[in-house]
Protein backbone atom coordinates (compact mmCIF):
# COMPACT_ATOMS: atom_id res chain seq x y z
CA UNK A 1 0.00 0.00 0.00
CA UNK A 2 0.82 3.60 -0.53
CA UNK A 3 2.51 5.38 2.38
CA UNK A 4 1.00 8.35 1.62
CA UNK A 5 3.80 10.49 3.75
CA UNK A 6 5.90 9.27 1.13
CA UNK A 7 4.23 10.71 -1.31
CA UNK A 8 3.71 14.06 0.09
CA UNK A 9 7.49 13.94 0.44
CA UNK A 10 7.86 13.22 -2.67
CA UNK A 11 5.59 15.82 -4.28
CA UNK A 12 7.29 18.65 -2.38
CA UNK A 13 10.69 17.60 -2.49
CA UNK A 14 12.63 19.82 -4.64
CA UNK A 15 16.72 20.91 -4.32
CA UNK A 16 16.36 24.18 -3.75
CA UNK A 17 14.37 23.00 -0.03
CA UNK A 18 18.09 22.42 1.48
CA UNK A 19 16.18 19.14 2.90
CA UNK A 20 16.52 15.89 1.48
CA UNK A 21 12.99 13.81 1.01
CA UNK A 22 13.61 11.73 4.41
CA UNK A 23 13.43 15.29 6.17
CA UNK A 24 10.47 16.30 4.27
CA UNK A 25 8.80 13.15 5.80
CA UNK A 26 9.81 13.64 8.86
CA UNK A 27 8.48 17.12 9.39
CA UNK A 28 4.91 16.05 8.07
CA UNK A 29 2.16 16.33 10.29
CA UNK A 30 -1.48 15.08 10.89
CA UNK A 31 -3.71 17.88 11.74
CA UNK A 32 -5.73 17.47 15.21
CA UNK A 33 -8.63 19.22 12.91
CA UNK A 34 -9.73 17.65 10.05
CA UNK A 35 -10.56 20.80 7.99
CA UNK A 36 -7.11 21.70 7.81
CA UNK A 37 -6.21 18.82 5.72
CA UNK A 38 -5.49 15.39 6.24
CA UNK A 39 -1.31 16.24 6.18
CA UNK A 40 0.05 19.22 6.75
CA UNK A 41 3.73 20.40 5.97
CA UNK A 42 5.32 23.44 7.94
CA UNK A 43 8.06 25.36 6.37
CA UNK A 44 9.60 27.39 9.18
CA UNK A 45 12.91 24.71 9.18
CA UNK A 46 12.95 25.84 5.31
CA UNK A 47 12.90 29.36 6.44
CA UNK A 48 16.87 28.76 7.37
CA UNK A 49 17.45 26.90 3.99
CA UNK A 50 15.77 28.79 1.59
CA UNK A 51 16.25 32.73 3.49
CA UNK A 52 12.41 33.31 2.74
CA UNK A 53 9.63 34.17 5.06
CA UNK A 54 7.66 30.59 5.30
CA UNK A 55 4.43 32.08 4.62
CA UNK A 56 5.78 32.63 1.07
CA UNK A 57 7.41 29.08 0.83
CA UNK A 58 4.31 27.14 1.52
CA UNK A 59 2.56 29.35 -1.00
CA UNK A 60 5.02 28.55 -3.25
CA UNK A 61 5.05 24.89 -2.64
CA UNK A 62 0.86 24.55 -2.49
CA UNK A 63 1.33 26.19 -5.92
CA UNK A 64 4.05 24.01 -7.51
CA UNK A 65 2.03 20.41 -6.21
CA UNK A 66 -1.76 20.96 -6.56
CA UNK A 67 -1.52 19.51 -9.92
CA UNK A 68 -1.08 16.24 -8.33
CA UNK A 69 -4.06 13.49 -8.92
CA UNK A 70 -3.45 12.39 -4.99
CA UNK A 71 -4.43 15.33 -3.88
CA UNK A 72 -8.04 16.58 -3.83
CA UNK A 73 -6.68 20.40 -2.95
CA UNK A 74 -3.91 21.75 -1.60
CA UNK A 75 -3.45 24.72 0.22
CA UNK A 76 -1.25 27.10 2.59
CA UNK A 77 -2.60 28.52 5.81
CA UNK A 78 -0.25 31.05 7.35
CA UNK A 79 3.61 29.14 7.60
CA UNK A 80 1.55 25.16 6.47
CA UNK A 81 0.79 23.60 3.60
CA UNK A 82 -2.39 21.28 4.20
CA UNK A 83 -3.00 18.82 2.06
CA UNK A 84 -6.75 16.92 1.15
CA UNK A 85 -6.13 13.30 -0.02
CA UNK A 86 -8.84 12.59 -2.88
CA UNK A 87 -10.82 10.49 -0.98
CA UNK A 88 -12.16 7.44 -3.74
CA UNK A 89 -7.73 6.90 -4.59
CA UNK A 90 -7.53 6.86 -0.65
CA UNK A 91 -10.24 4.64 -0.24
CA UNK A 92 -9.31 2.25 -3.49
CA UNK A 93 -5.61 1.96 -1.95
CA UNK A 94 -6.64 1.07 1.82
CA UNK A 95 -9.60 -1.50 0.54
CA UNK A 96 -7.92 -3.10 -1.33
CA UNK A 97 -4.80 -3.49 0.65
CA UNK A 98 -6.47 -4.79 3.66
CA UNK A 99 -9.22 -7.29 1.71
CA UNK A 100 -5.86 -8.92 -0.12
CA UNK A 101 -3.84 -9.09 2.86
CA UNK A 102 -6.56 -10.49 5.16
CA UNK A 103 -5.59 -11.57 8.44
CA UNK A 104 -2.05 -10.59 7.55
CA UNK A 105 -2.95 -6.66 7.68
CA UNK A 106 -1.43 -4.90 10.32
CA UNK A 107 1.56 -6.85 10.20
CA UNK A 108 5.34 -6.03 9.08
CA UNK A 109 8.84 -7.50 8.52
CA UNK A 110 11.05 -4.96 10.56
CA UNK A 111 12.26 -6.83 13.52
CA UNK A 112 13.16 -9.83 11.48
CA UNK A 113 16.17 -11.82 11.90
CA UNK A 114 16.25 -10.54 15.53
CA UNK A 115 15.20 -12.59 18.64
CA UNK A 116 13.38 -10.95 21.34
CA UNK A 117 12.39 -12.68 24.75
CA UNK A 118 9.37 -11.91 27.07
CA UNK A 119 9.08 -12.90 30.47
CA UNK A 120 5.25 -12.45 31.29
CA UNK A 121 3.00 -13.93 34.29
CA UNK A 122 5.65 -15.97 36.66
CA UNK A 123 3.57 -16.67 39.57
CA UNK A 124 4.62 -18.51 42.50
CA UNK A 125 4.38 -22.30 42.79
CA UNK A 126 2.59 -23.72 45.83
CA UNK A 127 0.54 -20.48 45.85
CA UNK A 128 -2.43 -19.09 44.52
CA UNK A 129 -2.66 -18.22 40.79
CA UNK A 130 -4.93 -14.66 42.20
CA UNK A 131 -6.02 -11.83 40.21
CA UNK A 132 -2.88 -9.63 40.45
CA UNK A 133 -1.37 -11.69 38.78
CA UNK A 134 -3.68 -11.34 35.45
CA UNK A 135 -1.85 -7.56 34.73
CA UNK A 136 2.06 -9.49 34.08
CA UNK A 137 -0.03 -11.96 32.25
CA UNK A 138 -2.65 -10.90 29.91
CA UNK A 139 -0.17 -7.39 29.28
CA UNK A 140 3.27 -9.35 28.66
CA UNK A 141 1.00 -11.97 26.14
CA UNK A 142 -0.14 -8.83 24.09
CA UNK A 143 3.26 -7.59 24.29
CA UNK A 144 4.71 -11.36 22.86
CA UNK A 145 1.77 -10.87 20.65
CA UNK A 146 2.91 -7.56 19.18
CA UNK A 147 6.69 -8.03 18.92
CA UNK A 148 5.70 -11.24 16.89
CA UNK A 149 3.38 -8.63 14.42
CA UNK A 150 6.04 -7.19 13.66
CA UNK A 151 8.36 -9.69 12.58
CA UNK A 152 10.78 -10.87 15.45
CA UNK A 153 11.56 -13.92 16.65
CA UNK A 154 9.98 -14.12 19.73
CA UNK A 155 10.35 -16.57 22.83
CA UNK A 156 7.66 -16.80 26.06
CA UNK A 157 9.41 -17.19 28.94
CA UNK A 158 6.77 -18.00 32.25
CA UNK A 159 9.83 -17.48 34.98
CA UNK A 160 7.72 -19.75 37.70
CA UNK A 161 8.58 -18.69 41.12
CA UNK A 162 9.63 -21.84 42.10
CA UNK A 163 12.56 -21.23 43.89
CA UNK A 164 13.54 -19.43 47.66
CA UNK A 165 12.95 -20.00 51.78
CA UNK A 166 8.89 -19.75 50.90
CA UNK A 167 9.57 -23.39 50.05
CA UNK A 168 11.36 -24.02 52.81
CA UNK A 169 7.93 -23.02 54.82
CA UNK A 170 5.83 -25.20 52.48
CA UNK A 171 8.11 -28.38 53.01
CA UNK A 172 8.08 -27.82 56.75
CA UNK A 173 4.10 -26.75 56.99
CA UNK A 174 3.26 -29.99 54.56
CA UNK A 175 5.64 -32.22 57.02
CA UNK A 176 3.82 -31.01 59.84
CA UNK A 177 0.46 -31.09 58.81
CA UNK A 178 -0.13 -31.85 55.65
CA UNK A 179 -2.66 -34.99 54.00
CA UNK A 180 -1.56 -36.59 50.77
CA UNK A 181 -5.23 -37.28 50.36
CA UNK A 182 -6.50 -33.75 51.03
CA UNK A 183 -3.36 -32.14 48.71
CA UNK A 184 -4.71 -34.16 45.69
CA UNK A 185 -8.14 -33.24 46.05
CA UNK A 186 -7.40 -29.10 45.54
CA UNK A 187 -3.73 -28.57 45.68
CA UNK A 188 -3.55 -24.84 45.57
CA UNK A 189 -6.42 -24.31 47.95
CA UNK A 190 -4.41 -26.85 50.21
CA UNK A 191 -1.31 -25.39 49.81
CA UNK A 192 -2.38 -21.89 50.49
CA UNK A 193 -3.72 -23.60 53.97
CA UNK A 194 -0.67 -24.84 54.72
CA UNK A 195 1.07 -21.75 54.18
CA UNK A 196 -1.49 -19.67 55.88
CA UNK A 197 -0.83 -22.06 59.18
CA UNK A 198 2.75 -21.90 59.23
CA UNK A 199 2.67 -18.30 59.78
CA UNK A 200 0.26 -18.08 62.24
CA UNK A 201 2.04 -20.91 64.13
CA UNK A 202 5.25 -19.05 63.89
CA UNK A 203 4.00 -15.98 65.34
CA UNK A 204 3.98 -18.17 68.37
CA UNK A 205 6.92 -20.59 67.70
CA UNK A 206 9.70 -18.49 65.88
CA UNK A 207 11.53 -21.62 65.52
CA UNK A 208 9.86 -22.51 62.63
CA UNK A 209 11.07 -19.71 60.69
CA UNK A 210 14.30 -20.85 61.16
CA UNK A 211 13.27 -24.48 60.49
CA UNK A 212 12.53 -23.40 56.96
CA UNK A 213 15.57 -21.62 56.21
CA UNK A 214 17.47 -24.71 57.06
CA UNK A 215 15.09 -26.61 54.56
CA UNK A 216 15.71 -24.39 51.95
CA UNK A 217 19.48 -24.40 51.99
CA UNK A 218 18.52 -28.53 52.31
CA UNK A 219 16.66 -27.84 49.56
CA UNK A 220 19.23 -26.13 47.13
CA UNK A 221 22.19 -28.58 48.08
CA UNK A 222 19.75 -30.88 45.97
CA UNK A 223 18.77 -33.14 49.13
CA UNK A 224 16.57 -36.06 47.92
CA UNK A 225 13.87 -36.28 50.38
CA UNK A 226 13.61 -32.09 50.21
CA UNK A 227 13.72 -32.35 46.23
CA UNK A 228 11.01 -34.67 45.79
CA UNK A 229 8.39 -32.67 47.97
CA UNK A 230 9.44 -29.43 45.87
CA UNK A 231 9.16 -31.22 42.58
CA UNK A 232 5.44 -32.42 43.88
CA UNK A 233 4.00 -28.85 44.54
CA UNK A 234 5.55 -27.46 41.20
CA UNK A 235 3.71 -30.09 39.03
CA UNK A 236 0.53 -29.78 41.00
CA UNK A 237 0.79 -26.38 40.73
CA UNK A 238 1.29 -25.97 37.16
CA UNK A 239 -1.63 -28.27 36.46
CA UNK A 240 -3.88 -25.99 38.28
CA UNK A 241 -1.92 -22.71 36.31
CA UNK A 242 -2.49 -24.35 33.26
CA UNK A 243 -6.11 -24.75 33.58
CA UNK A 244 -6.01 -21.00 33.69
CA UNK A 245 -3.84 -20.14 30.82
CA UNK A 246 -5.99 -22.51 28.68
CA UNK A 247 -9.54 -20.18 29.56
CA UNK A 248 -6.95 -17.39 28.66
CA UNK A 249 -5.94 -18.97 25.63
CA UNK A 250 -2.17 -18.20 26.61
CA UNK A 251 0.48 -20.57 26.10
CA UNK A 252 4.71 -20.54 26.91
CA UNK A 253 7.80 -21.29 25.13
CA UNK A 254 9.51 -21.66 28.62
CA UNK A 255 8.56 -22.86 31.91
CA UNK A 256 12.30 -22.31 32.90
CA UNK A 257 11.70 -20.51 36.80
CA UNK A 258 14.03 -19.73 39.58
CA UNK A 259 14.74 -23.51 40.18
CA UNK A 260 16.47 -23.98 36.59
CA UNK A 261 19.46 -21.59 37.29
CA UNK A 262 20.36 -22.63 40.97
CA UNK A 263 23.41 -24.89 38.77
CA UNK A 264 23.90 -21.44 37.36
CA UNK A 265 24.89 -18.86 40.08
CA UNK A 266 28.17 -20.16 41.70
CA UNK A 267 29.83 -19.30 38.14
CA UNK A 268 28.90 -15.56 38.74
CA UNK A 269 29.30 -14.94 42.21
CA UNK A 270 32.38 -16.41 41.79
CA UNK A 271 33.09 -13.53 38.97
CA UNK A 272 31.68 -10.69 41.13
CA UNK A 273 34.37 -12.23 43.77
CA UNK A 274 37.23 -11.76 41.11
CA UNK A 275 35.82 -8.60 40.26
CA UNK A 276 36.29 -7.26 43.83
CA UNK A 277 32.80 -6.22 44.05
CA UNK A 278 31.79 -8.82 47.00
CA UNK A 279 31.79 -7.84 50.30
CA UNK A 280 30.77 -9.36 53.52
CA UNK A 281 28.11 -7.76 55.40
CA UNK A 282 26.68 -9.49 58.75
CA UNK A 283 27.91 -12.96 57.41
CA UNK A 284 25.61 -12.39 53.79
CA UNK A 285 27.56 -10.65 50.48
CA UNK A 286 26.37 -7.58 49.07
CA UNK A 287 27.73 -5.46 45.68
CA UNK A 288 27.60 -2.12 47.31
CA UNK A 289 25.63 0.39 44.83
CA UNK A 290 25.16 3.45 47.67
CA UNK A 291 27.63 5.87 45.03
CA UNK A 292 24.70 4.82 42.42
CA UNK A 293 22.29 5.81 44.57
CA UNK A 294 20.78 2.34 45.60
CA UNK A 295 20.82 0.31 48.58
CA UNK A 296 23.42 -2.73 48.16
CA UNK A 297 22.26 -6.01 46.01
CA UNK A 298 22.10 -8.93 47.99
CA UNK A 299 23.95 -11.60 46.45
CA UNK A 300 23.58 -14.74 49.02
CA UNK A 301 21.88 -14.22 52.54
CA UNK A 302 24.49 -15.53 55.65
CA UNK A 303 23.55 -19.08 55.54
CA UNK A 304 24.67 -19.16 51.61
CA UNK A 305 21.43 -19.44 50.48
CA UNK A 306 20.49 -17.54 47.39
CA UNK A 307 17.89 -14.22 46.17
CA UNK A 308 16.18 -12.84 43.77
CA UNK A 309 18.97 -11.08 42.54
CA UNK A 310 21.17 -14.22 41.95
CA UNK A 311 19.00 -15.79 40.27
CA UNK A 312 17.76 -12.67 37.64
CA UNK A 313 21.54 -12.08 37.04
CA UNK A 314 22.03 -15.69 36.21
CA UNK A 315 18.96 -15.68 34.13
CA UNK A 316 19.72 -12.96 32.26
CA UNK A 317 23.43 -14.41 31.04
CA UNK A 318 21.87 -18.00 30.52
CA UNK A 319 19.60 -16.16 28.06
CA UNK A 320 22.04 -13.99 26.59
CA UNK A 321 24.13 -16.68 26.05
CA UNK A 322 21.52 -19.54 24.62
CA UNK A 323 19.57 -17.11 22.88
CA UNK A 324 21.68 -14.18 22.07
CA UNK A 325 18.31 -11.80 22.42
CA UNK A 326 18.07 -8.36 20.45
CA UNK A 327 15.95 -7.43 23.82
CA UNK A 328 14.81 -9.72 26.91
CA UNK A 329 11.48 -7.86 27.84
CA UNK A 330 10.29 -8.25 31.88
CA UNK A 331 6.79 -7.70 32.29
CA UNK A 332 6.84 -6.85 35.81
CA UNK A 333 5.09 -4.53 38.10
CA UNK A 334 6.40 -1.52 39.08
CA UNK A 335 6.95 -2.37 42.92
CA UNK A 336 9.92 -4.19 41.70
CA UNK A 337 11.59 -0.91 40.10
CA UNK A 338 14.31 -1.19 42.29
CA UNK A 339 15.16 -4.47 42.07
CA UNK A 340 15.48 -3.87 38.63
CA UNK A 341 17.74 -1.55 38.71
CA UNK A 342 20.14 -3.10 40.81
CA UNK A 343 20.60 -6.08 39.43
CA UNK A 344 21.24 -4.62 36.01
CA UNK A 345 23.95 -1.82 37.67
CA UNK A 346 25.33 -5.35 39.20
CA UNK A 347 25.82 -6.86 35.15
CA UNK A 348 26.46 -3.27 34.04
CA UNK A 349 29.71 -3.33 36.93
CA UNK A 350 30.32 -7.14 36.01
CA UNK A 351 31.20 -5.63 32.18
CA UNK A 352 28.34 -7.05 30.56
CA UNK A 353 27.05 -4.02 28.60
CA UNK A 354 24.06 -6.16 26.30
CA UNK A 355 22.43 -5.40 29.88
CA UNK A 356 20.75 -2.04 28.15
CA UNK A 357 18.81 -4.76 26.50
CA UNK A 358 16.98 -6.19 29.39
CA UNK A 359 14.01 -3.70 29.75
CA UNK A 360 12.13 -3.43 32.66
CA UNK A 361 7.87 -3.09 31.40
CA UNK A 362 6.42 -2.00 34.37
CA UNK A 363 2.60 -1.50 35.63
CA UNK A 364 0.51 -0.54 38.13
CA UNK A 365 -1.56 -1.48 40.42
CA UNK A 366 -5.49 -3.18 40.37
CA UNK A 367 -7.94 -2.58 42.89
CA UNK A 368 -11.26 -3.94 43.46
CA UNK A 369 -14.44 -2.19 42.77
CA UNK A 370 -14.74 -1.56 46.80
CA UNK A 371 -11.32 0.15 47.19
CA UNK A 372 -9.55 -3.03 48.37
CA UNK A 373 -5.89 -2.96 46.89
CA UNK A 374 -4.60 -6.31 44.99
CA UNK A 375 -1.34 -5.45 46.96
CA UNK A 376 -2.78 -5.97 50.04
CA UNK A 377 -4.04 -9.35 49.60
CA UNK A 378 -1.80 -11.67 51.65
CA UNK A 379 -1.10 -15.48 51.07
CA UNK A 380 0.69 -15.41 54.49
CA UNK A 381 -3.28 -14.30 55.87
CA UNK A 382 -5.07 -16.61 53.37
CA UNK A 383 -7.04 -13.61 51.89
CA UNK A 384 -6.84 -13.92 48.01
CA UNK A 385 -9.47 -13.46 45.25
CA UNK A 386 -8.47 -16.29 42.85
CA UNK A 387 -8.25 -15.68 38.95
CA UNK A 388 -10.00 -18.59 38.13
CA UNK A 389 -12.98 -17.38 39.78
CA UNK A 390 -13.05 -13.95 38.33
CA UNK A 391 -12.55 -15.56 34.96
CA UNK A 392 -15.72 -18.48 35.76
CA UNK A 393 -17.68 -15.25 37.24
CA UNK A 394 -16.95 -13.22 33.81
CA UNK A 395 -18.34 -15.99 31.94
CA UNK A 396 -21.49 -16.37 33.94
CA UNK A 397 -21.94 -12.52 34.26
CA UNK A 398 -21.64 -13.03 30.20
CA UNK A 399 -24.27 -15.55 29.80
CA UNK A 400 -26.74 -13.96 32.15
CA UNK A 401 -26.97 -10.78 29.94
CA UNK A 402 -26.94 -12.83 27.10
CA UNK A 403 -30.28 -14.14 28.29
CA UNK A 404 -31.93 -11.41 28.47
CA UNK A 405 -30.83 -9.96 24.71
CA UNK A 406 -32.32 -11.61 21.61
CA UNK A 407 -29.72 -13.87 21.06
CA UNK A 408 -31.49 -16.30 18.52
CA UNK A 409 -29.01 -18.92 16.89
CA UNK A 410 -26.00 -18.02 19.11
CA UNK A 411 -23.69 -20.63 20.93
CA UNK A 412 -24.38 -18.75 24.76
CA UNK A 413 -21.67 -21.41 26.45
CA UNK A 414 -19.11 -20.83 23.88
CA UNK A 415 -19.45 -16.95 22.54
CA UNK A 416 -20.11 -16.06 27.20
CA UNK A 417 -16.56 -17.33 27.44
CA UNK A 418 -14.94 -15.65 24.10
CA UNK A 419 -16.69 -12.31 25.31
CA UNK A 420 -16.62 -12.65 29.11
CA UNK A 421 -12.94 -13.62 29.34
CA UNK A 422 -11.94 -10.72 26.74
CA UNK A 423 -14.01 -8.06 28.44
CA UNK A 424 -11.14 -8.78 31.22
CA UNK A 425 -8.13 -8.83 29.25
CA UNK A 426 -9.51 -5.63 26.77
CA UNK A 427 -10.78 -4.01 30.69
CA UNK A 428 -6.86 -4.53 31.61
CA UNK A 429 -5.54 -3.77 28.16
CA UNK A 430 -7.21 -0.35 27.74
CA UNK A 431 -5.27 1.10 30.91
CA UNK A 432 -2.27 2.93 29.84
CA UNK A 433 -0.27 0.05 31.86
CA UNK A 434 1.79 1.88 34.33
CA UNK A 435 -1.39 3.36 36.16
CA UNK A 436 -3.37 1.84 38.57
CA UNK A 437 -7.03 1.20 37.88
CA UNK A 438 -10.36 -0.29 39.56
CA UNK A 439 -11.56 -3.03 38.47
CA UNK A 440 -15.28 -2.75 37.85
CA UNK A 441 -17.66 -5.79 36.79
CA UNK A 442 -20.43 -2.86 35.57
CA UNK A 443 -16.97 -1.09 33.52
CA UNK A 444 -16.37 -5.18 32.29
CA UNK A 445 -19.45 -6.19 30.83
CA UNK A 446 -20.68 -2.74 29.43
CA UNK A 447 -21.82 -3.37 25.79
CA UNK A 448 -22.51 0.12 24.93
CA UNK A 449 -19.25 2.05 26.58
CA UNK A 450 -15.52 1.77 25.62
CA UNK A 451 -15.00 -2.01 26.39
CA UNK A 452 -14.42 -5.38 25.09
CA UNK A 453 -17.91 -6.58 24.56
CA UNK A 454 -19.03 -3.37 22.52
CA UNK A 455 -15.34 -4.12 19.90
CA UNK A 456 -16.64 -7.62 20.08
CA UNK A 457 -20.41 -6.46 19.11
CA UNK A 458 -19.08 -4.54 16.39
CA UNK A 459 -17.02 -6.72 15.07
CA UNK A 460 -20.74 -9.49 14.80
CA UNK A 461 -22.51 -6.80 13.41
CA UNK A 462 -20.35 -6.40 10.42
CA UNK A 463 -20.29 -9.94 10.05
CA UNK A 464 -24.15 -10.01 9.99
CA UNK A 465 -23.77 -7.33 6.74
CA UNK A 466 -21.78 -9.53 5.14
CA UNK A 467 -24.40 -12.65 5.64
CA UNK A 468 -26.88 -10.47 4.29
CA UNK A 469 -24.61 -10.41 1.02
CA UNK A 470 -24.73 -13.02 -1.60
CA UNK A 471 -21.74 -15.50 -1.80
CA UNK A 472 -21.50 -13.92 -5.25
CA UNK A 473 -21.30 -10.63 -4.06
CA UNK A 474 -19.03 -11.36 -1.22
CA UNK A 475 -16.84 -13.07 -4.18
CA UNK A 476 -17.23 -9.68 -6.05
CA UNK A 477 -16.33 -7.67 -3.33
CA UNK A 478 -13.40 -9.86 -3.07
CA UNK A 479 -12.18 -9.23 -6.45
CA UNK A 480 -12.90 -5.72 -6.96
CA UNK A 481 -13.43 -3.16 -9.67
CA UNK A 482 -16.02 -1.27 -8.32
CA UNK A 483 -16.51 2.43 -7.90
CA UNK A 484 -14.90 3.41 -4.43
CA UNK A 485 -16.30 7.09 -4.98
CA UNK A 486 -19.41 5.96 -3.01
CA UNK A 487 -17.36 6.05 -0.13
CA UNK A 488 -16.14 9.75 0.01
CA UNK A 489 -18.89 10.56 2.96
CA UNK A 490 -17.46 11.86 5.96
CA UNK A 491 -18.32 8.91 8.22
CA UNK A 492 -16.95 6.61 5.41
CA UNK A 493 -13.42 8.24 5.25
CA UNK A 494 -12.97 8.66 8.94
CA UNK A 495 -13.66 5.24 9.44
CA UNK A 496 -10.86 3.95 6.34
CA UNK A 497 -8.23 6.64 7.44
CA UNK A 498 -8.67 4.67 11.16
CA UNK A 499 -8.13 1.58 9.39
CA UNK A 500 -5.32 2.84 7.10
CA UNK A 501 -2.93 3.63 10.74
CA UNK A 502 -3.35 0.18 12.00
CA UNK A 503 0.04 -0.92 10.63
CA UNK A 504 1.66 2.00 12.28
CA UNK A 505 -0.49 1.63 15.52
CA UNK A 506 0.84 -1.76 15.99
CA UNK A 507 4.51 -0.66 15.85
CA UNK A 508 4.33 1.96 17.91
CA UNK A 509 2.43 -0.19 20.30
CA UNK A 510 5.70 -2.42 20.15
CA UNK A 511 8.09 0.06 20.63
CA UNK A 512 6.63 1.58 23.88
CA UNK A 513 5.71 -1.76 25.16
CA UNK A 514 2.24 -0.52 25.22
CA UNK A 515 -0.67 -2.61 23.63
CA UNK A 516 -3.37 0.70 25.53
CA UNK A 517 -2.08 2.55 22.28
CA UNK A 518 -3.59 -0.43 20.01
CA UNK A 519 -6.90 -0.64 22.92
CA UNK A 520 -7.69 2.93 22.18
CA UNK A 521 -7.23 2.93 18.61
CA UNK A 522 -9.42 -0.59 18.04
CA UNK A 523 -11.97 1.58 20.57
CA UNK A 524 -11.92 4.26 17.80
CA UNK A 525 -12.81 2.13 14.67
CA UNK A 526 -15.31 0.29 16.45
CA UNK A 527 -17.04 3.37 16.92
CA UNK A 528 -16.47 4.79 13.62
CA UNK A 529 -17.85 2.06 12.42
CA UNK A 530 -21.28 2.35 13.97
CA UNK A 531 -21.37 5.65 13.11
CA UNK A 532 -20.90 4.27 9.40
CA UNK A 533 -23.45 1.68 9.77
CA UNK A 534 -25.81 4.14 11.25
CA UNK A 535 -25.57 6.64 8.53
CA UNK A 536 -25.23 5.07 5.65
CA UNK A 537 -27.58 2.45 4.01
CA UNK A 538 -24.99 -0.59 2.96
CA UNK A 539 -27.46 -3.29 1.06
CA UNK A 540 -29.06 -0.87 -1.29
CA UNK A 541 -30.12 -1.50 -4.45
CA UNK A 542 -27.15 -0.01 -6.66
CA UNK A 543 -25.06 -2.95 -7.07
CA UNK A 544 -21.84 -0.56 -7.48
CA UNK A 545 -22.54 1.09 -4.67
CA UNK A 546 -23.60 -2.02 -2.72
CA UNK A 547 -19.95 -3.90 -3.90
CA UNK A 548 -18.01 -0.59 -2.20
CA UNK A 549 -20.12 -0.40 1.04
CA UNK A 550 -19.53 -4.16 1.61
CA UNK A 551 -16.23 -4.11 0.67
CA UNK A 552 -15.17 -1.23 3.74
CA UNK A 553 -17.55 -3.47 5.98
CA UNK A 554 -15.29 -6.64 5.23
CA UNK A 555 -11.82 -4.59 5.33
CA UNK A 556 -13.52 -3.31 9.00
CA UNK A 557 -14.48 -6.77 10.19
CA UNK A 558 -10.99 -8.17 9.32
CA UNK A 559 -8.99 -5.32 10.96
CA UNK A 560 -11.11 -5.46 13.90
CA UNK A 561 -10.69 -9.75 14.21
CA UNK A 562 -6.69 -8.84 13.59
CA UNK A 563 -6.80 -6.47 16.25
CA UNK A 564 -8.73 -8.33 18.96
CA UNK A 565 -6.22 -11.22 17.99
CA UNK A 566 -3.23 -9.16 18.94
CA UNK A 567 -4.72 -8.28 21.99
CA UNK A 568 -5.07 -11.95 22.94
CA UNK A 569 -9.37 -11.76 22.50
CA UNK A 570 -11.48 -13.67 20.18
CA UNK A 571 -14.00 -12.03 17.62
CA UNK A 572 -17.19 -13.68 17.47
CA UNK A 573 -19.45 -13.68 14.19
CA UNK A 574 -22.35 -14.11 16.45
CA UNK A 575 -23.22 -12.02 19.70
Amino acid sequence: MKDFKDIIANAIYDEALGLSESEIRELIEIPSDEKMGDYAFPCFRLAKTMRKAPQMIASEIAERVSGNEVFAKVENVNAYVNFFIDRAFFADQVIKEVNSRGDAYGRSDIGEGRKVIVEYSSPNIAKPFHIGHIRSTVIGNAIYKLYDAVGFDVTRINHLGDYGTQFGKMIVAYRKWGSEEELAHDPIKTLLKYYTRFHQEAKADPSLEDEARETFVKLEAGEAAEVELWKKFRELSLAEFNRVYDMLDISFDSYAGESFYSDKMPRFIDELKEKGLLIKSEGAQIVDLEEYGMSPAMITKSDGSSLYVTRDIAAAVYRKEHYDFYKCIYVVASQQNLHFKQWKKVLELRGYEWQKDCIHVPFGLVSLSDGDDIKMMSTREGTVVFLEDVLNTAVEKTAEIMREKNTEGVDIDEVSKEVGIGAVIFQELSNNRIKDYVFSWDKVLNFDGETGPYVQYTHARASSVLRNASDEEISAVKAGGYDFGHLTSDSAYTLIKLIYRVPEVVIEAADKYEPSILTRHLIDIAQSFNKFYHDEHILVEDRDERLAKLALVLASRTVIANCLGLLGIKAPERM
